[in-house]
């Protein structure tokens, strides 16, 4: 089947994730979607750029509405941000029958009434997952995921910058003033943070999800907004000692009067899930009347993690173009004739790392033998605990940690302990993943 032809408005850092990822999962987009998705003429400002992807198969133009109004481009992406230029190019895409993909908080938030409204008239797709939260899924949840369930409440950080600045004034005692200077050195704050800090960027992504959360008109106009640039040191310590966090929290609340709409400083108990999302992380509870509290956790900005939720969105609108009305979505996700039969590992063949707990006899040599036999199998030990036998007792637990290893090996090795005459019970296995990066 013939590829759908894409045309892409901006091409930065989301812009060059973008053709990054359609040309790495090319293959795997291809069978999700029914058939190619390519890449072939995008706007840029600066044409001679050094670009972050591979650009010699796509034709370049300083003119964004050049792209919008070729007749070869079936999909329009908008990655330009801001919002009035923006605003013109979807709209103009629109009224020339063509299906949108856009990232643009700002945009959605502030004529996102008008743009639905112009795609409800020349029934028109237009897709926005990259617009909130990076490449965490969070509009399809709770547009798809959370269908069945009337929407209470939910509550998120949806700022990477302002998480990451409370994260330092926490972990390091810094100032507002000295993690933000941090923030922007290490590129995660603009030269002018404003939107960051005080809460602007957070209300454009609420007033998204309350939106499509409680079936509201975009009221960005009406959400309460506070920044924390005035958050102290001192602010942060005293929640500590009470046992909470402060977190920059935009919160939806459905009211019996109406909803709530706030962005503002919270403290929240440091055992909540919430309190620990540390760094540029995001993450947002939504909270269901038959499911009770989600939680969704990812980083929400980044070249390729947006990118993610924009091919995402390609792909839902290119299964659109291709299947019949009735399996639109495939049952299992990939299109049936492209369903791979890939065999299940056994799970002797799984690999992980372990952690092992031995009751042995307090003599010397015992732990010798165990990291012995652990040798023999090629199992390197990451840390070894050997706690003080109470007072005349005759046995003492020791505890081990390996590095990743096939469960085959494991098997063998822990029969192998077993059968020590010292060693005195069951070795206790727990397996252990880091999911580093």
């Amino acid at each position: 089947m013939k590829p759908v032809n894409v045309g892409l408005l901006g091409l930065g850092t989301v812009g060059a994730g973008t053709v990054n990822v359609l040309r790495r999962n090319a293959e795997e987009i291809e069978r999700r979607a029914g058939r190619g998705i390519h890449v072939t003429m995008a706007a840029a400002r600066d044409l001679p750029r050094q670009r972050a992807c591979e650009t010699r198969d796509i034709r370049l133009t300083d003119d964004p509405f050049a792209v919008v109004n070729d007749p070869a481009v079936d999909v329009v992406v908008e990655l330009i941000g801001g919002d009035e230029i923006a605003r013109e190019l979807v709209l103009a895409a629109i009224r020339a029958g063509k299906p949108v993909v856009t990232a643009n908080k700002a945009l959605l938030a502030l004529h996102g009434q008008e743009i639905f409204d112009a795609a409800h008239e020349h029934g028109v797709a237009v897709a926005f997952e990259g617009a909130v939260a990076g490449g965490i899924p969070i509009i399809k949840a709770i547009r798809e995921g959370l269908a069945g369930n009337r929407i209470e409440w939910l509550a998120g950080i949806i700022n990477g910058t302002g998480n990451y600045i409370l994260t330092q004034m926490r972990d390091r005692g810094l100032s507002f003033g000295e993690a933000l200077a941090e923030a922007q050195q290490l590129g995660y704050a603009e030269a002018d943070p404003i939107y960051d800090v005080e809460g602007v960027d957070a209300a454009h992504k609420l007033t998204i999800l309350a939106s499509i959360a409680f079936g509201i008109p975009l009221r960005f106009d009406e959400v309460y907004c506070e920044g924390i640039s005035r958050v102290t040191v001192a602010d942060v310590g005293y929640a500590g000692e009470l046992g909470y966090r402060i977190k920059h929290l935009g919160i939806a609340r459905r009211r019996e009067q109406g909803v709530e709409l706030r962005v503002h400083p919270t403290l929240v108990p440091e055992r909540r899930l919430l309190a620990n999302v540390e760094g540029v992380m995001n993450a947002i509870m939504v909270y269901g009347d038959a499911v009770g509290p989600t939680v969704y956790y990812g980083p929400g900005a980044g070249a390729e993690a947006t990118a993610s939720a924009v091919v995402a969105d390609l792909v839902d609108i290119v299964r659109a173009l291709t299947a019949d009305p009735g399996h639109r979505v495939p049952l299992l996700a990939f299109q049936p004739s492209a369903i791979a039969d890939v065999p299940i590992l056994a799970a002797e063949d799984m690999e992980t790392a372990y952690y092992l707990r031995l009751l042995v006899m307090d003599k010397p040599g015992v732990l010798a033998d165990i990291t012995r036999i652990l040798g023999e199998f090629c199992i390197s030990i990451e840390a070894i605990i050997q706690k003080e036998p109470e007072p005349e007792a005759t046995h003492v637990p020791v505890i081990i940690t390996t590095r990743t290893v096939r469960e085959g090996e494991m098997d063998q090795a822990i029969r192998r302990m077993q059968a020590l005459p010292a060693v005195m019970n069951d070795v206790v296995r727990l397996r252990i993943e880091q999911f580093d990066g």
